[in-house]
């Protein structure tokens, strides 16, 4: 029997995180035909170097694209007969060391575009990270982007996850995305049809974002660099950026702060193999050499619990958890 944490759904401890619909182990050379695919497709991928806590297993198979129209053949062909998971920065991820089943897909440089339009408007492509979209609002006198300059990951992840810091998300300033469903169809939604809550959307799973346009207002360049520069310099001075981490590890719960409830259960400082609560932020987990993603997903359960016995509030994690234990 499948023992349930407390979160609905969530089976850490003996979920083997296989989908059904997986079985390319060793049983083919490819998933789809690649007459035509330009992109490169590699079987059995190690994921831990492309992943900031630099842990993890392999993917069943990694895909980088070359350009859209070569992720929308690709994504076409598998016709939904594998999972599939995109993978931007790797900033708030735990890749379990057992690996990732189907299809991982790595937006790479074709993906990193951010391009100013009318009417305070920026089209991004998917795998821009956070600080180019900012830069490039920035230099067009785009305001009320600033706070992307803070969120340590690609454009995919934030329309995904309502990524948001410093006061603003996400749902604040998205016009609309473009998205290649499971089956190979590009939609476009808008901020209304994603079903925005804190740090969720309803993006449905294997639905792979691939641009979006924010609407800023607009603003002076110089204002705007000076409040890049004090929210860049606000995470240098209390968070463990040039670490081994995932960035937040837990969701704010209504009314009250992660890691003032992670420091009063006394968890600054503890560790699980290799992995260590932040002693800079006590709502970040580090990877202080060589932990496995065990350690630090085990990790991040230890202060869950400590946590729900201190305040008897059960925290959500923020940071995603994939593949097989």
């Amino acid at each position: 029997m499948t023992e349930h944490m407390v979160q609905p759904g969530d089976t850490w401890k003996y979920d083997d995180g296989r989908a059904p619909t997986c079985a390319v182990e060793g049983a083919v050379a490819a998933p789809v035909p690649l007459e035509g695919i330009r992109g490169e497709l590699t079987c059995k991928a190690p994921l831990a170097k492309l992943v900031w806590f630099k842990s993890g297993g392999q993917a069943d198979w990694l895909f980088e694209p070359a350009d859209l129209a070569d992720l929308r053949l690709f994504i076409e062909r598998l016709g939904g007969q594998l999972p599939v998971m995109a993978l931007g920065l790797g900033s708030n991820l735990i890749i379990r060391d057992g690996g990732v089943p189907g299809i991982v897909v790595r937006l790479g440089k074709p993906f990193m575009t951010a391009d100013a339009g009318e009417d305070s408007t920026l089209t991004c492509g998917a795998g821009a990270p956070g600080v180019l979209v900012a830069s490039t609002a920035r230099d067009a006198g785009i305001a009320g982007l600033e706070f992307l300059r803070g969120i340590p990951g690609t454009v995919g992840g934030f329309v995904r996850m309502n990524g948001g810091a410093y006061g603003s998300e996400v749902a604040d300033v998205l016009v609309d995305c473009e998205v290649i469903l499971p089956g190979g169809q590009m939609v476009t939604l808008s901020a209304s049809d994603l079903g925005y809550t804190y740090r969720h959307s309803e993006l449905p799973d294997g639905a792979i974002v691939v641009s979006a346009r924010f609407k800023g207002r607009p603003g002076d360049p110089e204002e705007i660099g000076a409040e890049m520069d004090r929210i860049a310099e606000a995470r240098e001075n209390s968070q463990p950026i040039r670490t081994k981490t995932g960035g937040s590890t837990f969701k704010n719960p209504q009314g009250a702060k992660a890691w003032e409830l992670v420091d009063a259960a006394g968890c600054r400082g503890m560790t699980l193999g290799g992995a260590q609560v932040s002693e800079k932020h006590t709502n970040f987990l580090i990877n202080t050499g060589n932990a496995t993603s065990a350690d630090i997903e085990g990790l991040g359960e230890l202060v869950r619990e400590k946590v729900y016995k201190n305040s008897g509030v059960m925290l959500d994690w923020e940071i995603q958890r994939v593949g097989r234990p």
